[in-house]
C-alpha cells in the first residue's frame, strides 16, 4: 500500500471544481481512480483554508476575513469528504483493520488540517477531534497560531494554549509550513507525536519553506516522519523536476534524520499545482519511484519510504 500524506483534495474540488470521484481534470493529476490505480490505499486529506491576502495569488475566491469564515470552510471541506464515501480512520483499531482487509482499489483517509484558523478558539478543538480531525498543522503563512511560510515569528499564546489542547486530545503535530522560531517553540512545548507532512530539505532546495537537517534530526529523534513533496520548486531550485529529485531529497532527509525509516511521501500533488509543476504527468508513474529507490535503500527501506513508515507511525499516535 501507498501512503500519500498530503493531498489537499476538497480544497481543490469546492475553490477550483476539481471533483474527486471521477478522472483526473485535464492537466492534473489526483482523483480517487488515479489514486487507487497506482496502488495509494490511504492519504491524509486536508482541511485547508486560504486566507484572504492569498486570494490573488492562488487565483481563487474561495477564501477567508476572520476566523469564523475559516471555520465555516473547513466545515464545507468535510462535509465534502463525507460526500464522497471517503472512509476516515481516526483510531488504531480502525487503521488494524482498514490495513489487515484492504485491497488494492480502497481509499481511506486521515484528516489533517492545514493551517489552524478554522479552530475559532483552543476549546473548540475537542469538537473537531469529534468530527475526526487527528493532525494539525499550526501554520501556512500566519495565522493566528503560528509563524508560517514568508512571515517569521514564533508560537503566539494563543498557538501554546492549541499545542496544550492538542496534547490532551492526543492530536499530531504537523510542522510543515511552521516558520523557524515556531518549530524551534513547538520543539520546546510539545512532547506529543510529530510530522512535518510535506516538507522536502532545505540545503537542496533553499527557503523557510523546507526543513533544516537539524529538524529532520530532531522529528526522526522524536519517532516521527518527513514526508517529501513533489511540488517542482520544493524539489529543485532550476529546471524541470524529476523523480530523480525525488529520491535526492529521499537519500538527503535519511540522512540527515539517521535512517530511512523516518522519511514518506507526501506529494501535495493536489496542491493546486498541474503537472507542470510535478515530476511525474501521471500518477501510475509513481511506481517507477520503487525501482529509482531501489538504488540507495533495500527492499524493505523501499516499502517503508512508500507507505509502511506513515503506517507504522500511524500505529503509534492513533489514540486508541
Amino acid at each position: 500500500m501507498i501512503v500519500d500524506a498530503h493531498l489537499d483534495i476538497a480544497w481543490n474540488a469546492i475553490s477550483a471544481g476539481r471533483g474527486f470521484q471521477s478522472e483526473p481534470a485535464p492537466g492534473y493529476l489526483i482523483s480517487r481512480s488515479s489514486l487507487t490505480a497506482a496502488g495509494v490505499g490511504l492519504v491524509f486529506a486536508t482541511l485547508y483554508t486560504a486566507p484572504a491576502r492569498a486570494g490573488r495569488a492562488m487565483r481563487t475566491r474561495f477564501v477567508y476575513e476572520n476566523e469564523h469564515e475559516a471555520h465555516i470552510m473547513a466545515l464545507a471541506e468535510l462535509n465534502y469528504y463525507r460526500s464522497c464515501g471517503l472512509h476516515l480512520i481516526g483510531t488504531k483499531g480502525e487503521l488494524e483493520a482498514y490495513v489487515s482487509g484492504w485491497k488494492r482499489g480502497q481509499l481511506a483517509a486521515v484528516l489533517l488540517m492545514e493551517g489552524a484558523d478554522p479552530i475559532e478558539t483552543p476549546s473548540q478543538l475537542g469538537a473537531w477531534t469529534d468530527r475526526g480531525l487527528r493532525i494539525v498543522g499550526p501554520a501556512w503563512g500566519a495565522t493566528r497560531y503560528s509563524g508560517g511560510t514568508g512571515a517569521p515569528g514564533g508560537l503566539t499564546e494563543l498557538g501554546v494554549q492549541l499545542l496544550k489542547a492538542m496534547r490532551r486530545q492526543r492530536m499530531i503535530l504537523d510542522l510543515s509550513h511552521m516558520a523557524d522560531q515556531a518549530v524551534t517553540d513547538a520543539f520546546e512545548q510539545w512532547r506529543g507525536p510529530i510530522i512535518a507532512s510535506h516538507s522536502n530539505a532545505r540545503a537542496i532546495a533553499p527557503g523557510d519553506r523546507q526543513v533544516t537537517d537539524a529538524t529532520a534530526a530532531e522529528v526522526a529523534r522524536r519517532g516521527g516522519i518527513v514526508g517529501i513533496s513533489f511540488y517542482q520548486p520544493h524539489l529543485r531550485t532550476t529546471g524541470r523536476a524529476s523523480l530523480d529529485d525525488v529520491v535526492r531529497h529521499a537519500v538527503h532527509l535519511a540522512r540527515a534524520a539517521g535512517g530511512p525509516e523516518h522519511i514518506g511521501l507526501g506529494t501535495d500533488l493536489d496542491g493546486g499545482f498541474d503537472s507542470r509543476h510535478a515530476p511525474i504527468s501521471n500518477l501510475d508513474q509513481l511506481k517507477q519511484l520503487r525501482g529509482r529507490l531501489h538504488k540507495h535503500f533495500t527492499r524493505a527501506q523501499v516499502e517503508g519510504i512508500m507507505g509502511a513508515n506513515w503506517l507504522g507511525f500511524l500505529g503509534r499516535a492513533l489514540p486508541d
